[in-house]
């Protein structure tokens, strides 16, 4: 039995859905499983379902689809399509696979979703063989550590270099790596970017506010404007 690729259209205009669903019917691995039509709809779709593949526009009101891709970071594979070249270099910053001119040609579509395809072989054999980790693993001081996930309260950014927040340590761990890179390999129900520099373990967090949160160890996380949508997402379950 083939495999299906669940797909999610996010656009702002009609026209824009229509012609992507009639690219997709043309594929029989592809399904046609959700439409958004701005970035509110995207993200709550994306809590509530899974998806293989997200089509996803530039130009929407509200939230961008830059500003998406760098709220769901974790998100499916992603191909853009837009009618604007100049977020290109940004998509692909963001993991983009590829990167799509409206109006789109059936023969850029499919070489785009084949690149999809080949990723998602990638992303399924890793997060296959990750699936039953609860610790995070990196190097300090030349020794190999193994940090309980549930153990970590938040991460900060520091360039190239991450400052880690553990219950178990009396001062935080400096590690070398970045927070786009560490999020593919933490739990992302539990562990949520609020902010550019931080990322915050959903169970330590104490209380919420408009701008911050404040986490058990007494620090006081500030969340980013374009953060703040996911506060919701935030509060204690």
């Amino acid at each position: 039995m083939a495999l299906t690729y669940r797909c999610l259209i996010i656009d702002d205009e009609s026209p824009a859905h229509k012609a992507l669903i009639s690219h997709i019917s043309k594929f029989d691995e592809l399904e046609h499983s959700g439409s958004a039509f701005n970035g509110m709809e995207a993200i709550k779709l994306l809590n509530e379902n899974q998806y293989d593949i997200i089509f996803l526009d530039i130009n929407m009101p509200v939230i961008s689809g830059v500003e998406l891709m760098e709220l769901q970071p974790n998100r499916p594979l992603t191909i853009v399509t837009t009618a604007y070249s100049d977020f290109a270099l940004s998509a692909y910053q963001n993991d983009a696979i590829d990167y799509l001119l409206k109006p789109i040609s059936p023969d850029k579509f499919a070489k785009a979703v084949e690149k999809a395809k080949t990723y998602f072989f990638g992303n399924s054999l890793k997060k296959e063989s990750n699936s039953n980790s609860k610790t995070l693993s990196y190097r300090i001081n030349g020794q190999n550590v193994d940090m309980p996930l549930q153990d970590i309260i938040f991460i900060e950014s520091l360039g190239n270099y991450m400052k880690l927040y553990s219950s178990k340590l009396n001062l935080p761990h400096i590690i070398y790596g970045s927070l786009s890179s560490i999020a593919t390999e933490i739990d992302c129900k539990n562990f949520v970017q609020v902010h550019r520099s931080f990322i915050v373990n959903t169970a330590r967090i104490t209380s919420v506010t408009f701008k911050n949160l404040t986490m058990c160890n007494g620090e006081i996380i500030p969340v980013g404007r374009k953060y703040q949508i996911l506060l919701d997402n935030l509060l204690i379950r």
